[in-house]
């Protein structure tokens, strides 16, 4: 009978072992009932100190665009991640051109035109600042602004962590997720943290990734060097804390309770 009650024991050890709370993986699930009126506000994110621009210039009469370009031989060549479809994996893609940095008074130096301040402008305004100023030496200027080095960094219950080079810098959390591979089933949806670095000023927000109503906050649109932390949920913590030998001695467990009851069996014969 201990024989018995000693197998039993041992395998609801292992079952117990191996069951893990429910854990709610699916994304905003009240998406239907949300207004985004809100969300292209959001959009665009102003240029930073140390915001790398591809700027090209074309017109009709190339030869007067020619001393707006002129740095071009200097530029350098820039690797960006692809947005990944269906299951395809992100594709890296260089971008080159001519190059401007934004340095920490948040002006770049241009041809010709010499410093021209960005603070407060996104890629849409400060292309058409350009423009403007442009239009005074060329006629009917078409100016492309491309931010090159718009970095995010995820970190934690994702299946990819690292830094990720975004294109154009026109990011969500979805995109720089979905980057990364998604959140693993241990990640918790309901409680990640995005940290934020504009203008020397740092802040923390918490987003809940079940409900749709952060897409209709600052924070569902990503800014220059924003980092996404997803925090593992207690399953995922109490593995980390438990012997990762721990299944091999249920299993050892469980055999030498077989092999006791066996023996019994056979010496009460």
């Amino acid at each position: 009978m201990n024989g018995k009650k000693l197998l039993i024991y041992g395998f609801l050890g292992l079952i117990m072992a191996s069951c893990t709370a429910r854990q709610e993986i699916n994304y905003m699930t009240d998406i239907d009932n949300m207004a985004l009126d809100n969300s292209i506000k959001n959009s665009r994110s102003t240029l930073q100190p140390g915001d790398q621009l591809i700027v090209n210039i074309s017109a009709r009469d190339m030869d007067a665009v020619k001393p707006f370009n002129q740095n071009y031989s200097s530029s350098t060549t820039v690797t960006q991640y692809s947005m990944p479809s269906s299951n395809s994996m992100p594709q890296q893609l260089p971008v080159s051109g001519p190059t401007y940095f934004v340095d920490t008074d948040y002006n770049i130096v241009f041809p010709q035109l010499g410093k021209i301040n960005t603070k407060g402008e996104n890629i849409e305004t400060f292309r058409n600042k350009l423009s403007d100023l442009l239009e005074k030496y060329i006629k009917d200027p078409i100016v492309d602004v491309k931010l090159v080095n718009f970095k995010v960094s995820l970190a934690g219950e994702v299946a990819k962590p690292g830094t990720y080079v975004m294109p154009e810098g026109n990011a969500t959390v979805w995109s720089a997720l979905a980057l990364a591979g998604d959140l693993t089933p241990y990640g918790v949806r309901q409680n990640v943290l995005l940290i934020r670095n504009v203008d020397g000023q740092i802040t923390k927000q918490r987003i809940d990734l079940t409900s749709a109503g952060f897409m209709n906050s600052p924070y569902y649109y990503l800014k220059q060097n924003d980092i996404i932390y997803v925090q593992p949920n207690a399953n995922r913590e109490k593995a980390a804390r438990v012997d990762p030998n721990l299944g091999l001695y249920i299993s050892v467990s469980s055999v030498v309770a077989s092999l006791v009851i066996g023996i019994i069996s056979l010496t009460r014969r």
